[in-house]
């Protein structure tokens, strides 16, 4: 990095009031890396692709660009943002500077919250791939200790500094795409079972506008794998030139991620042995039915191998994104035990105490599971409506203060596309975000019917009543 553009970057950052002590040690494509490993095409598409199937059939698949299109809209909006305002921790500082306090507060708690619940999720989700790894049978309390082993290295490499964060990013990032790739041409050009006509196909589930519930069910196993961007930007005072880079790489997450999500979705479909046991729910791992069909075993666990690695890159990104948001709330003096969450290790530069607090506490969600399995379950159904919260609560911050005169001055900017482009983009989440907590399981427990309702409702109110009494956003309070 040059003097020039160090210097570039903390006079941005000094007019901004905050002088930084991370090392800008992060490339451009390391920040990418961390954009995409978090986002985790594979996790993704491997995680939800039986229950999008079972909810839409193969034209679910649609979603897969319909989605990237809606979020790309977001991913435009938080350039320009980040591109004026390059601060660490993300969406937080982000929307204190266009709305203020009050609204900046609740946005970093419901993100952080999802973050958490995201970190517990990806860890309890690996759990079973290594246990297929292996070629064992595990019950849930050996699951959840796997899950706890993960997020521990987690922690652990990430308190290891930057670099190495980088580092392991960019290895995921080779690892997950080169298996995309390699593992999607095969069951394309050797083991494709069904015709291009299947994802039209909507007979199973009523036609016309007839299927559109169905569709509107599915494509919110594409909302699962079409976030992660933001993540670039939460690492913004570790990377040089960060008004031009941050917004360049949250734009080739989703141009690189989403592709890859798509094509990985696309060849599973066209590989799958038996479409109607896995549509009616009778192949309950249709991933892994078609994966052990094309390849046999050995090449079965050689892609799970794979998985894992991006499932471990996947928990890396999402960590290191907490704690940058943990540190910065806690640098403004925004919430409890701020000091010790604000400091920064005068060896390796990064927020080693906020890095804990975001390895412990997803510990104490997947552990919930050794006695509660459907309570964590519910729990962590959080995750992914909570960062679209989250999402929106930026979006619409941007739109108010464009509405008040605010005119984006950083080095990326859609000039006078950016209005028409934050109303689309506010139309699309705010849909995303009703499609997502709409119960669609009247045969099933409340609290798994209404788990997304709940566990918002129960974020949202925690969230307002520590505002309301403790008063954080206040200057005495820092």
């Amino acid at each position: 990095m040059s003097d020039t553009a160090r210097h570039d970057d903390a006079a941005q950052l000094k007019a901004l009031g905050i002088t930084s002590g991370f090392e800008r040690s992060m490339s451009f494509w390391e920040n990418f890396s961390l954009g995409f490993t978090y986002l985790s095409p594979v996790v993704g598409v491997y995680s939800v692709f039986a229950m999008a199937l079972k909810a839409g059939g193969p034209p679910m698949f649609w979603n897969y660009l319909l989605v990237g299109l809606g979020q790309f809209l977001v991913c435009l909006i938080f350039g320009e943002v980040v591109s004026q305002y390059p601060i660490a921790g993300g969406l937080y500082p982000w929307t204190l500077r266009l709305t203020g306090k009050k609204t900046a507060w609740m946005a970093a708690w419901v993100y952080g919250w999802a973050l958490f619940t995201t970190v517990a999720a990806v860890a309890v989700g690996g759990a079973p791939f290594l246990a297929q790894l292996l070629g064992i049978e595990l019950g849930n309390s050996a699951c959840i200790w796997i899950a706890v082993a993960m997020i521990a290295a987690s922690t652990a490499l990430n308190v290891s500094g930057t670099k190495l964060l980088g580092r392991v990013a960019m290895f995921g990032f080779v690892c997950e795409l080169a298996g995309a790739i390699v593992v999607g041409g095969y069951l394309l050009l050797v083991a494709r079972q069904q015709p291009l006509s299947i994802l039209f196909d909507t007979a199973p589930f009523g036609s016309g506008m007839g299927y559109l519930p169905a569709f509107l069910a599915s494509s919110v196993a594409a909302m699962f794998c079409y976030y992660g961007f933001e993540a670039c930007g939460d690492l913004a005072e570790e990377t040089p030139n960060a008004g031009v880079a941050i917004p360049r790489s949250m734009r080739m997450t989703i141009y690189v991620g989403g592709g890859a999500a798509t094509f990985v979705c696309l060849a599973l479909l066209l590989a799958l042995p038996d479409l109607q046991a896995a549509i009616s729910g009778a192949d309950k791992d249709p991933v892994a039915t078609t994966l052990k069909t094309a390849m046999g075993e050995m090449g079965f666990r050689a892609v799970i191998a794979v998985v894992m690695v991006s499932f471990l890159s996947c928990l890396l990104s999402l960590q290191a994104a907490a704690s940058r948001l943990v540190y910065a709330f806690a640098r403004d003096g925004m919430i409890f035990a701020s000091a010790p969450l604000a400091k920064l290790s005068p060896n390796t530069k990064v927020p080693v105490n906020a890095l804990l607090v975001t390895g412990l506490i997803p510990v104490f969600i997947a552990s919930i599971g050794h006695w509660l399995q459907d309570a964590v379950n519910t729990i962590i159904s959080f995750a992914a409506i909570g960062i679209y919260i989250a999402f929106q609560m930026v979006v619409a911050s941007a739109l108010i203060a464009r509405l008040k005169g605010w005119k984006p001055a950083g080095k990326f900017t859609l000039g006078s596309l950016g209005t028409p482009i934050n109303v689309a983009a506010l139309v699309y989440g705010t849909g995303a975000v009703v499609n997502m907590i709409w119960p669609r399981s009247p045969n099933d427990p409340w609290y798994v019917n209404y788990a997304m309702l709940v566990t918002t409702a129960f974020v949202v109110l925690t969230g307002l009543a520590y505002l309301t009494m403790g008063k954080p956003h206040r200057p005495e309070s820092a």
